[in-house]
């Protein structure tokens, strides 16, 4: 890429950074789909020093990939981050992070409003391995203080969380994690690198599910780690290496497109968000509505100082409890009942019922899932035809 990289604004970076034509021997404009499993050496003196770390190139797919690379380098840039590594999810991008960082039996201290997958992996598949988890109140800096013990490999947290939504003070758990010598992960899913780079107020380490808004169509399943130069290499060469949840390319190149129009997708999404909190909030079937851009929402000022727009998401409180939350899902027509988010179509779910299903009555407590709790991924369709969805649905209640 130019020189003058470094001085462009983010719409720019999103579609250029980690290629340029010359870099393929065809000149290709477009990044070309690398669907190569692996890669001829000029001789066995360059075979050996690619394997032994002494020159970059590629080896095998599994390890690294030229398409992979551009994506790698692109939300990296995107981030302020010195590296990137792809994964085949969002979930194999948070599993490699925590292994990698605890490097054997250790403790991880972790924000309780966390994606129901997250929760489970930390409390229950990673204590198999000798990693337990602590979960504490993210916006209390003295309950992270507490739980942190000799064992403590690192802190981590979401923000907004999923599916709360609540905002938690990066910059404030940053300068705790890093008083104690610790790492900070950040799962940045939910806003994407357009709406707010957590490594500004001090993460170290920053998570994607590319899935979501960085693909932005419901088409492909991915995620991504950025961050230091040095623990992506050691993520590479050893759990990438040896568990291998690798990205396929072809799903890359899907993740690069969806870069190419994320600054115009998330615009919409949160523009369209707004007025959606804004008229739940004046409907009578709904006891209360969290979204980052509501003047009600108790983290509304930290949200304005951290993140650029207050994103896509929603979620809210139907009257009526847990059969109330499953008929109104039953009665929408425009909106789409599945298990995912960041699409440009609007999708709702129960995550009572879904997504944190697998957590027991305390454990879903305790995460804040509440069983009239309906969350909301608002699309980029007409404002005025999501609503009136929504209304219809309401007025089908018994």
């Amino acid at each position: 890429m130019s020189t003058r990289e470094e001085e462009y604004n983010f719409e720019t970076l999103a579609l250029h950074a980690g290629y340029e034509p010359k870099d393929d021997s065809n000149n290709s404009r477009a990044v070309p789909i690398y669907q190569s499993t692996s890669y001829v050496f000029d001789d066995a003196d360059h075979a050996a020093d690619l394997f032994a770390l002494e020159e970059e190139g590629n080896i095998y797919t599994r390890i690294g990939n030229p398409t992979n690379d551009v994506l790698e380098q692109r939300v990296a840039k995107l981030e302020g981050a010195e590296a990137g590594l792809a994964t085949s999810s969002g979930m194999s991008a948070i599993h490699l992070t925590a292994v990698t960082l605890a490097d054997g039996p250790g403790e991880i201290v972790s924000s309780k409003y966390v994606y129901g997958g997250t929760y489970h992996l930390f409390a229950e598949s990673l204590p198999k391995y000798g990693i337990e988890t602590t979960f504490v109140e993210p916006n209390d800096a003295q309950a992270w203080e507490e739980a942190i013990t000799e064992e403590t490999k690192f802190l981590y947290l979401e923000s907004p969380g999923n599916p709360t939504l609540d905002v938690v003070d990066i910059e404030q758990v940053a300068e705790i994690a890093h008083q104690y010598d610790l790492k900070l992960v950040v799962d940045n899913t939910f806003n994407s690198p357009y709406l707010s780079n957590p490594i500004e107020f001090g993460a170290d380490i920053v998570l994607h599910s590319t899935t979501k808004y960085i693909g932005g169509h419901g088409s492909s399943i991915g995620g991504i780690i950025v961050g230091p130069e040095e623990f992506l290499l050691k993520a590479r060469t050893e759990g990438y290496r040896d568990l291998g949840p690798s990205q396929s390319p072809f799903n890359s190149w899907l993740f690069i497109q969806g870069l190419e129009t994320l600054s115009l997708r998330m615009e919409k999404h949160s523009d369209n968000a707004l007025r959606v909190a804004q008229w739940l909030e004046e409907q009578p079937q709904v006891e209360w509505v969290k979204y980052p851009g509501l003047e009600s929402h108790p983290q509304h000022e930290l949200a304005k100082k951290q993140q650029k727009h207050f994103g896509g998401m929603i979620c809210f409180g139907i009257k009526g409890g847990f059969e109330a939350g499953k008929e109104l899902i039953n009665n929408v027509e425009l909106c789409s009942l599945l298990a995912n988010i960041g699409d440009t179509r609007t999708l709702i779910i129960h995550p009572a019922s879904t997504t944190h299903e697998q957590l027991s009555k305390e454990e879903q407590e305790e995460a804040g899932i509440t069983d009239n709790l309906i969350r909301l991924s608002v699309g980029i369709e007409n404002v005025d035809d999501i609503i009136d969805d929504l209304e219809n649905a309401f007025t089908a209640l018994k």
